[in-house]
């Protein structure tokens, strides 16, 4: 049997929840009700024992071919087999109050006997529900708080714990599907019009990407990331999830197996960025009144991630049941790094409101005493060692990154007090000289000649790319001109960069990992910074080249071979990816910027 690829799934979603579809037309990842909620369909992580949904010719299949169709999130896939070519369009519809599924198959070509399996099973992949058929064209399937109800248009059996259809279709012929869920407490949904649901969401996504701002010559690349991104973004609370995924892993065989389906702080700003300067306002109004909800309060319980509604729990366990994905255990649901100090996180929320004010969207009486709550914060945290922006689960560390993100915190808390309270500012000024002053001391290793990740060690850090584009030195700088040199060097394989060396860097984890894409995009964007303007745009060329046909990327990717790693899509990657396609078409990425102090 081959060997499955991250880059051989697609994504449909609404934006409440999403599923992955494989080349062959399977759904084999499916959360129910939202992003971070129990899969029904886990064969991603294991096998079809786990869940999935089968639509194919009944028989071999010759071909196949994929797309989105146009500037939108629906899913066209043909699969071709001796006798004809079916086309099956998926896709998640943003309608009503509950998430639905919909599945079109039309025979484009010859004659074709279409089979549908779908085997549901809750709790990742280990709970077979209580079926019920309702009448010719529904069925129902119960699992303890879910229910979801499959609507047909062709007759179905419930056989060996599967919903089966068989039907032949000739050219023109369509067979329709849609799986809804709702609490199993209360009556199953409307039935939905599929086609009805096809031309709204057509509309949806025309209308959306019709407010984009950007003519520059990489709009494809901008365009499919944002509407990646779109799709992360919770229709309802304004929370971004960093990968609609859990535990696909960043080296194949390995355990470096997360969960991803939570919102993480650290994406605030250039989520912020992003969304304003590509004409999106109300998206980075929705992302920034979540990040207040979520951060509101008293600032000593500030996490590095909340839920999409801002919850606080996110317990990490794992499932012994699931084999992995390509073996790869242990399979995590949850993440403990919750619990760990990350002070970046801080200076990341306290930049997200500097510039959301800055961009004109800030709510100026709650923001300001957020602000004051967390640079306080900062200042009783910014000389504690800390588990680092890549959530070291080895010793805390002064990180050299987490340092310059306080410094960060108390740059803009200067900026945000300068007129109404002069001496705070004053105050927080002179608390960014002391940060600053301590980070070129100990931050920079003579005799490596370069920022290094951890205050005393040797062990180089890519998140010091970013030290330029936080505003905290310049990129033509003697010693980020170094940096840059060393990164190169000893991080980068095959043109792509690592964070850091695994092998010389105590994370506590054991395995290996591949290149990381938003890493790969911050050298990019310091090359073009430092002027060598080719190199960056030999960068973008890679990462275009290194996504899969759609258009997505995962968190890594393969240095000693062509494949993606880790959860998918991936925000960041794609955050980054904007950026340095904006930099690149325009000299302006996504930069933070104040008004001096």
């Amino acid at each position: 049997m081959s060997q499955r690829r991250i880059a051989d799934y697609a994504m449909i979603g609404d934006g409440e929840t999403a599923a992955l579809v494989g080349r062959d037309g399977a759904i084999e990842w499916l959360c129910f009700p939202r992003f971070d909620g129990e899969a029904c369909l886990t064969a991603l992580l294991g096998d079809h024992e786990n869940g999935c949904w089968r639509m194919m010719p009944d028989g071999p299949i010759t071909a196949t071919d994929r797309r989105y169709r146009g500037e939108s999130l629906i899913l066209e896939t043909d699969l071709t087999c001796d006798t004809g070519t079916i086309r099956i369009v998926d896709f998640m519809s943003e309608r009503g109050d509950t998430p639905d599924v919909v599945r079109i198959v039309e025979c484009i070509d010859g004659e074709v006997a279409l089979k549908s399996e779908l085997a549901l099973r809750f709790d990742y992949g280990r709970v077979h529900p209580l079926v019920r058929q309702e009448d010719g064209a529904r069925a129902l399937a119960i699992s303890g708080p879910d229910g979801v109800a499959l609507d047909f248009d062709d007759p179905i059996e419930f056989a060996d714990r599967r919903f089966c259809t068989h039907r032949r279709l000739k050219k023109g012929e369509k067979s329709r599907f849609v799986l809804s869920w709702y609490p199993s407490h209360e009556e199953a949904p409307c039935r939905v019009d599929p086609d009805e649901a096809l031309r709204e969401t057509e509309a949806f996504w025309a209308g959306w990407i019709g407010e984009l701002d950007y003519e520059g010559g990489h709009r494809a690349i901008v365009v499919r990331s944002l509407i990646t991104l779109k799709a992360m973004i919770h229709r309802r609370t304004g929370g971004i999830v960093a990968a609609p995924t859990a535990s696909l892993p960043e080296e194949l065989g390995g355990e470096r197996n997360w969960d991803y389906r939570f919102c993480w702080l650290r994406d605030a700003t250039l989520s912020l960025l992003a969304l304003t300067r590509m004409g999106f306002g109300e998206e980075a109004r929705a992302w920034i009144e979540w990040l207040r909800r979520a951060v509101g309060g008293d600032p000593i319980d500030v996490q590095p991630f909340y839920t999409v509604t801002g919850d606080h729990r996110t317990l990490e366990w794992e499932a012994p049941w699931l084999p992995g994905f390509e073996e790869s255990t242990p399979v995590r649901f949850g993440n403990g790094a919750v619990e760990q100090l990350q002070l970046d996180i801080y200076g990341e929320v306290i930049d997200a409101l500097y510039q959301a004010k800055q961009e004109g969207i800030a709510d100026g009486e709650t923001s300001d005493q957020l602000m004051r709550l967390l640079t306080a914060r900062v200042e009783d945290l910014w000389e504690e060692p800390d588990a680092g922006i890549w959530e070291s689960r080895g010793p805390l560390r002064h990180h050299t990154y987490s340092k310059v993100m306080c410094w960060v915190a108390f740059d803009r808390a200067a900026c945000w007090f300068r007129e109404d309270d002069p001496d705070l500012s004053a105050h927080y000024c002179d608390l960014a000289d002391r940060v600053k002053a301590l980070v070129m001391e100990k931050g920079w290793n003579a005799e490596r000649g370069s920022f290094v990740g951890a205050f005393d060690r040797p062990e180089l850090d890519a998140a010091v790319l970013r030290l330029p584009t936080v505003g905290f030195i310049d990129a033509c700088d003697d010693k980020m001109i170094a940096t840059v040199a060393r990164i190169e060097a000893e991080l980068c394989e095959s043109g792509l960069v690592r964070r850091y060396d695994p092998e010389d860097t105590d994370d506590g984890l054991t395995c290996g990992e591949g290149a990381f894409v938003a890493v790969c995009c911050w050298l990019g964007d310091v090359l073009y910074l430092q002027g060598r303007k080719d190199d960056a745009r030999a960068m973008l060329d890679r990462l275009c080249a290194r996504s899969n046909d759609l258009g997505l990327l995962a968190e890594q990717l393969e240095t000693g071979g062509d494949r993606q790693l880790g959860n998918f899509p991936q925000a960041l990657s794609h955050l980054a990816l904007i950026g340095l396609a904006a930099r690149i078409d325009s000299a302006r990425g996504l930069d933070r910027h104040t008004d001096g102090r």
